[in-house]
């Protein structure tokens, strides 16, 4: 199960909500809670915020007076006795968990090793202390609009911004995993993008040919940069993909491609100990196979709406404020 926290910046209500989470998820392993800041009117009504804060589980807001409109404006909750609260009671949460009910999210069907150095925990979101949101935002533009990183230049008037220069920044995107610098400092990998060529190439609508790190990197991309997009790769065992993604939907030939999103036993960043091993295959009896005589590489057989999903999840709030 996943819960969603929507909140607009420095929210003083959604520390009352954290705390209402903490007391009935004290049991509960198996939920993951994300949060989400949203900055606009459109934001909202994409997130389904009907004030701030918004709990959603899986995806449902079972809070939401009828009538009530997506809105940045403060919310308010009554509990079981009509008082005023700035979040909902915790009998009132412990009630939602019980009554609201979804598929099972994507994510929760892969190896537990994998779910870390892929991001599937907001990972992928640089945290906005000392520039390195903006300067990941820039960077992930600038790949976006010409297939390479931008030039120290402009990092360094980004990173100006708050009182520093792009490369101690870079420095900590890098050890957050965030994207990779090799030995000279300079940027290889800015997930979901690769610098360097890789099997998938994806070219979104209107825009320049990238490079994608993996299989779920290259959905990821269309959702991130809010547009349609074509994605080529090659399967491991060389066969050839296309994807085209239309209005967030994915279509493939084969049409009975399929993802393989597996990590190798060894730890360290997402490029060195999965990128590698998140392919598209033909058909799930060429993914298993593959699976089979790699034994040493544990992974999980995503359906492409799953993988899309999955991509979506991980990369489309990147280049939001």
């Amino acid at each position: 199960m996943e819960l969603v926290v929507l909140s607009v910046p420095a929210c003083p209500h959604v520390a009352a909500l954290d705390d209402v989470l903490a007391a009935v998820l004290a049991d509960h392993r198996d939920v993951r809670v994300v949060h989400r800041q949203v900055t606009g009117q459109g934001e909202a009504e994409r997130e389904g915020m009907r004030g701030s804060p918004t709990l959603l589980v899986n995806g449902i807001d079972p809070f939401a007076e009828p009538g009530s409109r997506p809105s940045l404006s403060c919310r308010l909750f009554r509990d079981e006795d009509g008082r005023v609260l700035p979040a909902p009671s915790r009998a009132a949460v412990a009630a939602a968990l019980e009554t609201v009910s979804g598929p099972e999210p994507v994510w929760a069907k892969l190896p537990p090793r994998l779910r870390e150095p892929l991001g599937v925990d907001g990972r992928r979101r640089a945290p906005e202390d000392g520039g390195q949101r903006a300067v990941q935002q820039a960077v992930l533009r600038g790949i976006a609009s010409t297939g390479r990183p931008p030039e120290a230049p402009l990092l360094d008037r980004v990173a100006a911004r708050f009182s520093t220069t792009a490369a101690p920044v870079l420095a900590d995107l890098h050890r957050r995993d965030l994207l990779r610098l090799d030995d000279g400092g300079h940027i290889t990998a800015a997930y979901p993008f690769s610098v360097l060529p890789t099997r998938h190439r994806v070219t979104p609508a209107g825009g320049v040919p990238v490079f994608a790190m993996c299989a779920v990197d290259a959905l990821g991309i269309p959702a991130m940069l809010g547009t349609d997009a074509e994605i080529l790769s090659t399967s491991p065992d060389g066969a050839a993909v296309i994807i085209t993604v239309t209005g967030g939907r994915p279509e493939a030939d084969p049409a009975a491609t399929v993802v393989f999103a597996g990590t190798s036993c060894a730890a360290g960043p997402a490029a060195v100990v999965c990128c590698g091993h998140l392919n598209f295959f033909t058909s799930h009896a060429s993914a298993a196979s593959w699976a089979a005589a790699h034994p040493d590489v544990p992974g999980s057989i995503l359906s492409l709406a799953e993988a899309s999903e999955l991509g979506r999840d991980i990369f489309g709030s990147l280049l939001h404020a």
